[in-house]
């Protein structure tokens, strides 16, 4: 397949892959999903502790299996990991139920949807777009930035020429829905406020203005995807809609490398997810990467990195959410958050639809 796909076709080839639960779930609805042996909505297990099997894909929140199931297709074909991350990533990106990625994502407070994605190869090339508009699929305009320009980030008005150029077709990304969303919150709002776990549909919470989850006022969320191939090389990829009613302009972490998405083919790859202004203040996934490379394992990494952030931040750790996600080189996995609630999927030969609860500081008990 070539890239760019319209919707339609990607979602054909993939018809098999978005699965009840993914739909449900992305409405804020429930279903069972056999995840290592437990369904979605129990307990879900702890982190894999022994290397998974090769060819792997991870990814964030339960919106991730579907995504997983559409990079596992590139994968067990023996594909390269980078084009596995793109087609995962678009997955929600087209998925007009899901208000924290891509053509359905909430605008910001004036009223304008706004992309942002990150990609990086195993040789260390990288593309980004950020403050995107009028483009559905920014993770492949992130892909020709890297593939086809002397350049790492594009931003604003000339990331859409760009992607134009490429022959992306330029459209009005918001929805009638996303519209009512915001021109009710313009009646209601008293300020933008951060929900933690906004993007997760098993979480039960409820927005400030009293939304339910997931999706609606308050939430601030990505979809990270980190694969290894059949040769053992890694990849990922990174893709949001920001922040809900964010101010014109604001930009988080997942396109910014180092910070959303960073990839070492030596080493290992992480992903952030969460409040993004705080990931980018400590150079978050660089910094878990680099902690694999001096011998912390994924999930010790991944705390020690959430752990530099609450040490700033330790008087406002129940106002926001931060959560990283890694794969070392030979296969193990771990994440870890400030906040009980973050998820991710994992897929490989014996399990395309695993579902894990990330360990957290609020409830190991220590925050």
């Amino acid at each position: 397949m070539r890239w760019p796909l319209d919707d339609q076709t990607i979602f054909n080839h993939h018809s098999h892959m978005v699965t009840r639960r993914f739909i449900l779930g992305a409405v804020g609805l429930t279903t069972p999903l056999l995840a290592a042996g437990k369904s979605a909505d129990s307990n879900r297990t702890d982190a894999p502790k022994k290397a998974q099997t090769l060819p792997l894909v991870v990814s964030t929140w339960d919106f991730g299996v579907a995504a997983n199931k559409a990079a596992w297709a590139v994968l067990s074909a023996g594909g390269r990991s980078v084009d596995a991350v793109e087609a995962g990533a678009r997955i929600p990106e087209a998925d007009l139920q899901n208000h924290t990625v891509g053509r359905a994502g909430y605008p910001d407070r004036d009223g304008h949807v706004t992309l942002d994605a990150s990609i990086m190869d195993e040789f260390g090339n990288c593309g980004a777009v950020a403050a995107m508009e009028f483009i559905a699929h920014p993770i492949s305009v992130a892909r020709r930035v890297m593939d086809e320009t002397p350049h790492v980030l594009l931003v604003g008005e000339g990331a859409t020429q760009f992607a134009v150029e490429q022959g992306f077709v330029r459209e009005q990304l918001l929805t009638p829905e996303s519209r009512r969303a915001w021109e009710k919150w313009l009646k209601s709002s008293s300020g933008y406020h951060s929900v933690p776990n906004r993007e997760n549909a098993s979480f039960s919470g409820k927005s400030p203005q009293g939304t339910p989850v997931p999706g609606g006022p308050g939430n601030h969320d990505t979809i990270g995807m980190l694969a290894i191939d059949a040769h053992g090389n890694l990849a990922g990829a990174c893709t949001t809609s920001g922040m809900a009613w964010k101010m014109r302009g604001r930009v988080g972490d997942s396109p910014i490398i180092g910070a959303g998405l960073y990839v070492d083919n030596d080493v290992g790859g992480a992903t952030s997810t969460g409040v993004g202004e705080e990931v980018i203040r400590n150079a978050g996934s660089f910094l878990v990467v680099e902690l694999m490379r001096q011998g912390r394992s994924p999930e010790e990494a991944c705390r020690e990195a959430v752990n530099r952030i609450l040490k700033r931040k330790k008087e406002r750790a129940s106002d926001f959410q931060v959560g990283f996600l890694a794969v070392n080189k030979a296969g193990h996995i771990g994440a870890w958050a400030v906040q009980k609630g973050f998820t991710y999927a994992v897929c490989d030969a014996s399990n395309q639809s695993a579902l894990y609860d990330s360990q957290s500081f609020t409830a190991a008990g220590t925050l």
